[in-house]
């Protein structure tokens, strides 16, 4: 029996019985409770309004409608609520349309069943739901792409960014890249929720990205440079 703590969900996946494990294994776990689930984005856009839920498990490959552009056009109308996209889509450039749009996460659909809800439940918590091989696709598309007219993969060039980054900066990169939402690396380092959010807005500036997630896949490529941050 769910309690008023549980967290509200909604699922959206073309495949009716991967759909219907989906809502089975949320809703056995206690923790969540499907409210909706809906076999297309159409359907689910056409459905609005509803009662936002505080997360969507969004497919990315529908008919009619791509879960990117799902994406596209719930996000500013779900401001409050966590979109995960749960897809079969290793593909790099798919990772990155999706969290430049506002992707709370990103997870495949043969990752662990157990794995997945600890993910969800580190969204929720104001985390990055990724695994370990989402972080890596994602390293990957930054060091293809190059981010920026100053990006080379030199250490003598990342060396060169890191120096221009304060101690609160390095700090703030590192927790970002453990899942740790403002809130919580604020509390971490002492200071405001809006002095962490300067700290973020600098760093997407000085290295080109444009996510949190996407700090966390450069920290996660590039962390032998910077080893020695004093947590």
């Amino acid at each position: 029996m769910h309690n008023k703590t549980t967290t509200k969900a909604i699922v959206v996946d073309d495949h009716p019985l991967f759909r219907r494990g989906v809502v089975e294994l949320l809703n056995e776990s206690n923790q969540f409770e499907v409210i909706k689930s809906f076999g297309s984005a159409i359907e689910l856009i056409d459905s609005m309004p509803f009662t936002p839920p505080d997360i969507l498990l969004l497919d990315l490959q529908m008919p009619e409608m791509s879960g990117i552009e799902a994406l596209k056009r719930l996000r500013s109308k779900l401001q409050d609520t966590k979109i995960v996209i749960l897809t079969v889509s290793a593909d790099t450039q798919s990772l990155m349309d999706a969290i430049s749009i506002g992707a709370d996460g990103y997870l495949l659909k043969d990752t662990d069943p157990e794995q997945i809800l600890k993910q969800l439940s580190s969204v929720m918590e104001g985390k990055i739901a990724i695994t370990e091989s989402g972080v890596n696709i994602l390293a990957q598309g930054i060091r293809s792409q190059g981010h920026t007219n100053r990006t080379s993969d030199s250490s003598e060039f990342h060396g060169g960014i890191l120096k221009d980054m304060t101690e609160r900066e390095k700090q703030t990169l590192e927790l970002i890249s453990k899942g740790l939402s403002n809130k919580l690396i604020g509390r971490q380092l002492g200071i405001s929720d809006a002095t962490v959010k300067v700290y973020v807005k600098n760093l997407l500036r000085k290295l080109g990205l444009h996510s949190r997630l996407e700090l966390a896949a450069w920290n996660h490529k590039h962390k032998t440079f910077h080893s020695d941050v004093d947590l």
